[in-house]
């Protein structure tokens, strides 16, 4: 692949400066046409002791990279990193800035997130199925033209370029959560061409979709079960445990059906039903930080107040006043090409149903999630394979033993898989590990393996 041209800088307010970098839609036919992707970068704050670029992607899939970055830069990289890398980020095709997929309109979202995601009747089931139709065929109407392009495969390519462009021999690159799937793509087409990987919320490249779906329903079955047994400790901290008697499990349960019932009032224009009720308490499973505000967002629901869980599915589905980003739109465009999903209902409906039992609380939404890809336009490309990463340097792995998102398990098998792996363990609650302030035991050997390139021992802590 001939080296792209240098890229041109211009700032973007806080210190940041933005480029562009144009790569072929499609790599084994660049006749096809091109993407545009939209990049960011922030200096090294020591330029004298400078080791290089440092590309951190945030997840998602879909969440944007270079919004996240200017969060990240400011506030959540460790000092020794801020100061000694350039910070660069990309949002992956198909994302954000980088001709974005889009599927729907605020008004046909709203009702898209608003029907039960946990279907308990062929009623029921018909209404998910029309929905998921109606969205996919939306995908397929407004962005037709990317969607056979938006593999995570084609995305590492993409960042193949960019290292290229960045002008940097090898890459050294930080992922977070699905960063961690974009990171392991690299690895498999690119493993010589690392100079040092940071995969923190690992997932596991052998998932099947069945795999995929069943480790997340435990995962935040599990994180739930974190949060009500905090919540019962800490009653002065959680208006939930004031707001009902009893087991707090069984209140939850309760609270939920009703909502399933009937739906909540929730800013004076939506209303809070069973999907806006799962996104707003599976957001909060994400970070520890958020577990006192659902307390309380719970609390209000129990006294027919939505706002507060409306709130929080808002920030899971990146809604704001002026409609919503396209972050679940590409979030589906990648997953259901990356891997093979079931065409026929009945197999969503059988997982739903095994779930009940290691999962009874999250479990059969998030076996039913799937079925978007039931219908999805364009066949999947990706299959489920182990990546060794063969030539490449030690690549850490960081692991959390109670993430709702990815769970622990996944972590233990990337680092089994790799060639070179090393994995850190978090004890612990929330999802991903590595930001200023978290335990030393992990920011510590991380930061010094990014900057020298050494690795640290296995460790948990």
């Amino acid at each position: 692949m001939p080296q792209p041209p240098p890229l041109a800088w211009d700032g973007c307010r806080d210190g940041f400066q933005c480029s562009n970098l144009t790569v072929p839609l499609d790599y084994a036919n660049p006749a096809a046409g091109s993407v545009t992707l939209r990049l960011i970068r922030i200096r090294a704050s020591r330029p004298a002791q400078r080791v290089g670029s440092l590309v951190v992607n945030p997840g998602g899939p879909g969440v944007s990279a270079v919004d996240f970055l200017r969060g990240f830069a400011k506030g959540s990289a460790p000092a020794s990193v801020r100061q000694r890398f350039d910070l660069v980020a990309f949002d992956p095709r198909g994302t954000t800035g980088s001709s974005p997929v889009h599927c729907a309109t605020t008004a046909e979202f709203d009702r898209f997130v608003h029907v039960d995601p946990d279907p308990d009747n062929a009623q029921e089931i018909d209404a998910l199925v029309a929905a998921n139709r109606s969205f996919d065929a939306g995908c397929q109407r407004r962005s037709g033209r990317i969607l056979p392009h938006m593999s995570t495969a084609v995305a590492a390519r993409d960042m193949e370029s960019l290292r290229a462009a960045l002008r940097e021999p090898k890459l050294t690159y930080l992922g977070y959560s699905y960063g961690t799937s974009l990171g392991a793509a690299y690895l498999d087409q690119f493993p010589t061409h690392v100079r040092a990987m940071v995969l923190d919320g690992a997932l596991d490249p052998r998932s099947t979709w069945e795999q995929l779906l069943a480790g997340q329903a435990r995962g935040f079955d599990q994180a739930l079960g974190s949060f009500l047994s905090w919540c019962d400790k800490h009653r002065s901290q959680c208006e939930f445990r004031e707001a009902v008697s009893g087991d707090l499990g069984a209140a939850f349960d309760a609270l939920r059906d009703r909502v399933e019932g009937e739906p909540l009032p929730g800013d004076g224009k939506r209303d809070v039903g069973p999907g806006e009720f799962s996104y707003g308490t599976g957001q909060a499973l994400y970070s520890t930080s958020y577990w006192e505000f659902l307390g309380t967002a719970l609390a209000d629901a129990q006294q027919g107040d939505g706002g507060l869980i409306l709130q929080l599915s808002d920030i899971y589905l990146d809604r704001t006043e002026r409609g919503y980003a396209n972050t679940i739109d590409a979030n589906n465009a990648v997953n259901c090409i990356d891997k093979p999903f079931p065409k026929d209902t009945a197999a969503y409906q059988q997982l739903a149903e095994k779930t009940k039992a290691y999962a009874p609380r999250f479990g059969p939404a998030i076996a039913w999630s799937g079925s978007t890809c039931a219908l999805w336009p364009v066949p999947a490309t990706g299959t489920p394979h182990a990546v060794s990463g063969t030539g490449s340097p030690p690549i850490v792995v960081i692991g959390t033993t109670r993430d709702p998102a990815t769970p622990y398990i996944w972590a233990q098998g990337l680092a089994e898989q790799l060639d070179n792996g090393i994995l850190l363990t978090h004890v612990g609650d929330g999802h991903t590990a590595y930001r200023a302030g978290a335990p030393a035991c992990i920011v510590n050997p991380v930061n010094a393996y990014l900057l020298t390139g050494r690795a640290p021992a296995e460790a948990r802590c």
